[in-house]
Formats: structure tokens, sequence, C-alpha cells
């Protein structure tokens, strides 16, 4: 006979639970939802998920059980609805032990079926965190941004957390944002990167402060024009923010632009399905490799579009300049069709209608995501000055998500 039981949580009206043998004979349990779907958890999974305190650390959120010590057969003893009907409590028949979970913890990592996809396990996330794309007439005469006094001189901790909040939430959403009133040296601008997140250090150095003097051997040290691009496709963990600052410049030239790449890939993929199916799939190698001790590369090239398990994309790596001899195809056939698909995909990231032009002035400095946004720089006369700094993505991430969806959201989902 199956153990069943009701239960009420707090945002659905009952929940029918029972323990059975699934088709392949497994012990699982079965809870059919109100909303007709119906979740099957094993028990073996559901004992290395005990949230109690012998199995799991409050204070760091890190697991303390061992998972190779739960036996391949266990199972329970006693199921009991919570008092407050929002959970369960699960008896175990090794150690005796109980593990209490709640409904909507289970909802949310339910895993066969998935009724909630991993990227909108956080709640709020659809809506506070919905990325807008962009073409040129969206955006150039109300280009995001914030004030430098604001995220630094503050006094108060939670108006400059405010401030940070503010400032992220707008690189999340449009891709870049300008920051005003920045003082015109490098230590004020090495400040303001360190109130978003870490620097990254590269082979570049950490916080950069450069000139057109070829110091380093890559064109971002010459007074060349490059083409829309984005750092680091030579590393296997890209940059995933970019700033920077011009401190000098007593020539001609030098104009930035930015292109929202999601919203190219968007337009990619309904004139050109076919370039867009396999700009997700052909592997692209890179390099870096013009200072003599140096010749990067990443452990696995990745395509230009990558996509999350959802099908969704999350990172477009493009550089024609750092991209290596492409010699190993999986099908020969796809090599006139790659040509024809850059050929497509160039003539829409170069459309005036996508391609925003913008010059940068000392004290302004801009910020970008460098997996969404193409930057590029037209050449230029005289000397110029630029410094700025990489920041690791999955820290901005970490910062957007903590200051604009909360602690609790967060932890939630993990």
């Amino acid at each position: 006979m199956p153990i069943s039981t009701e239960a009420t949580p707090s945002e659905s009206t009952s929940y029918s639970i029972s323990s059975t043998k699934s088709d392949d004979e497994s012990l699982q349990l079965l809870i059919n939802w109100t909303d007709n779907q119906t979740s099957r958890f094993h028990y073996i999974w559901l004992r290395d998920n005990c949230h109690c305190e012998k199995c799991y650390y409050p204070t760091t959120k890190q697991r303390l059980l061992n998972s190779s010590f739960i036996r391949d057969d266990i199972k329970p003893i006693k199921i009991d609805s919570n008092n407050d009907k929002t959970g369960l409590t699960i008896t175990w028949d090794q150690d005796n032990h109980s593990s209490t979970y709640q409904f909507d913890w289970l909802y949310l990592h339910s895993y066969q079926p998935k009724l909630i996809p991993n990227n909108l396990k956080l709640k709020g996330e659809q809506t506070i965190l919905a990325q807008s794309y962009w073409k040129v007439n969206d955006i150039k005469h109300k280009l995001p941004t914030v004030d430098f006094n604001t995220i630094i001189q503050s006094s108060d901790e939670t108006d400059q957390e405010q401030a940070i909040k503010d400032w992220s939430l707008k690189i999340w959403k449009y891709g870049f944002c300008l920051i005003d009133n920045v003082p015109v040296t490098p230590e004020d601008t090495e400040r303001l990167c360190e109130k978003l997140s870490y620097i990254r250090p590269t082979h570049y150095g950490g916080f950069w402060d450069f000139t057109s003097d070829l110091s380093k051997n890559d064109t971002a040290y010459t007074n060349f024009d490059i083409s829309c691009h984005t750092d680091g496709t030579y590393w296997s963990d890209t940059p995933g923010l970019q700033l920077f600052h011009l401190l000098y410049h007593d020539g001609e030239g030098g104009t930035t632009s930015l292109v929202d790449a999601f919203q190219c890939a968007q337009i990619l993929r309904e004139k050109y399905p076919q370039s867009y199916e396999l700009f997700t799939k052909i592997k692209i190698p890179a390099h870096s490799a013009g200072e003599e001790k140096v010749c990067i590369q990443p452990d696995i090239p990745q395509p230009i579009f990558k996509l999350n398990d959802e099908g969704e994309l999350i990172q477009v790596r493009w550089n024609q300049s750092d991209r290596s001899t492409m010699d190993n195809w999986v099908d020969p056939n796809d090599v006139p069709k790659f040509y024809t698909a850059i050929k497509h995909w160039v003539s829409i990231i170069n459309d005036p209608t996508n391609e925003l032009f913008y010059q940068l002035k000392p004290g302004q400095c801009l910020i970008f995501d460098n997996w969404r946004c193409f930057h590029s720089r037209t050449e230029f006369t005289g000397k110029r000055r630029m410094c700025g700094a990489y920041i690791n993505r999955d820290d901005f991430v970490s910062t957007l998500k903590l200051l604009n969806l909360g602690r609790k959201a967060v932890l939630d989902s993990i």
C-alpha cells in the first residue's frame, strides 16, 4: 500500500503525496501538485538533500553529509505532513534519521519533470532582471547612466548599496552603462571598478593604464581601427565586464561603438536560421600569441553563440582578429556555409541601425557586458591615454542578484 497524506502549503491549495514503485522498480516519492502535475523524487536524492544541521551547515550553506554513506535502497519508515501543512517530514530506515522538506522547495527543485526552468528559479528574475534588447534608435536618446559621486562618496551604506544596485541592474538590462563625473585619474577609476566587484588580472595586468605604444603586442595598444568584437575569446573563462576611461586624447578619431549582439542574434535567427544554427554548433579556436611568453588558447573551443539548457542565448563570443586556423571540421560541407554565415552576421552587426557610435571623454567611464555587447574603435591620431579593467562575470552576477532579488530568493534557488 502506498503511503499518502494531504498538505496545504503557502501558495497552493493541496498536495497529494504518495510513496510507490516506479516502472523501473526503484522506490520514489510521488507528489501530485494542484496544477495537475506530478513530481517523482528518488529517496536517495531526498536523503542527500536533507538540510538539517547534521547534514548541512547553515552558516556556510555547505553540505556536511557524505553522500557515499547513503544506502542505495534507503526508504522511509514514516512520512508526515508538517503541522502548518507547508511541507513534510520523512523518517528514514537508515539511522532513524528525520528530514524535513518544504513543498515550495520541492516544487522549485523538481527534476522529473522539471517544473521551473533553471533560468526562472529565482523569484522575480523574469521581471526584475528582464533584459531589454536595443537598436540605435531605442537607446541613443536615453543612454543608461549613473553618477560616480553617488556610488563612491555616499556616507550612508544603504544609499551606497542602492546606487550599486541601480548600476548593476542597468548594466544587466541594457548591456552597458555610462558613469558620469569620474575624476580623471586612474586611481579613482580603479576605486570605481572595485565598488562593483573584483578586478580580474590577466597577462595585460590587473588594472590597465595604457597608450598606443604597443607595450603589449595587441592591436588594442595601437591606433588602428578595430572592428566590432568581444574580448578574450582565447580564454576558457571569458571576461564578463569591461570598463574604459579615456583619460586624455589630443587628436581626432578613436570613436567607440557598441552593438547589442543579443538583439542582432535574434535578427540573424529570423532572417538566416541556418546561419544562426551554425553559430550555435561550430566551435571556434582562438589564441593570444603576440607576447613572446604567451600563447593562450581555450581548453575546449566554444561556438560563437552559447546557449543554456533551455536553448536561450547567454553569450556571444566574436573576435575575427583572434580566431585561429579552423582545420577541425566535423562536417567539411560546413566550411562554405560558415563563411556565408559570417557575411550574414557582419551585415547585421555593422548595420547603422544596430551599431551605436559614441565618443568617450575624460570624466565619463563606460562599462559593458562583454558576453553581450560588442565594442569597436575607429582609427585615431595623436596621443591617447586609456585606463580600465576586466571584472569577472560570476562575481558581478552575484552582486546583481543579491542586491536586486534579495539573499533569501538567491539561497532558495541553490
